[in-house]
């Protein structure tokens, strides 16, 4: 089976059995991010802030604005990993868009990153100060 034919076979499944298919293809894709060093550090971090996050916040809004930072990180950086990965498919050789495709993946990651630090220090500052 081409991998076209198995493209076109994921599209005429429906209910139980799509879900069932479209949920080993994320476990395959978060087992692909285990594999990337960023992803790993940042999936290991949030194993330890989510549950945290239940202790740091004070009702449910500030539990899910904690725990939900630190799972977006980790989502920012898959996507930027597919962008990466879908540039470098095409090739090495350098180029002005791929290279500002990958900065703006990049760049997505950090604000990620400084949004989930922001609101970790605030909660903290509120818990602790």
């Amino acid at each position: 089976m081409s991998a076209h034919e198995a493209t076109d076979a994921q599209k005429q499944r429906t209910g139980l059995s799509r879900m069932t298919h479209a949920f080993g293809y994320s476990m395959a894709g978060l087992r692909a991010g285990w594999g990337e060093t960023a992803f790993r550090q940042e999936a290991l971090a949030a194993i330890v802030m989510v549950p945290l996050a239940f202790w740091l916040g004070n009702g449910w809004v500030e539990v899910a604005l904690l725990a939900g930072s630190a799972v977006l990180v980790m989502v920012v950086e898959l996507l930027n990993t597919g962008i990466e990965s879908t540039i470098d498919r095409f090739g090495p050789e350098w180029h002005e868009l791929s290279k500002r495709a990958k900065d703006m993946g990049s760049a997505a990651v950090l604000l990620s990153l400084m949004t989930c630090s922001g609101i970790w220090i605030a909660a903290l500052w509120a818990r602790l100060a």
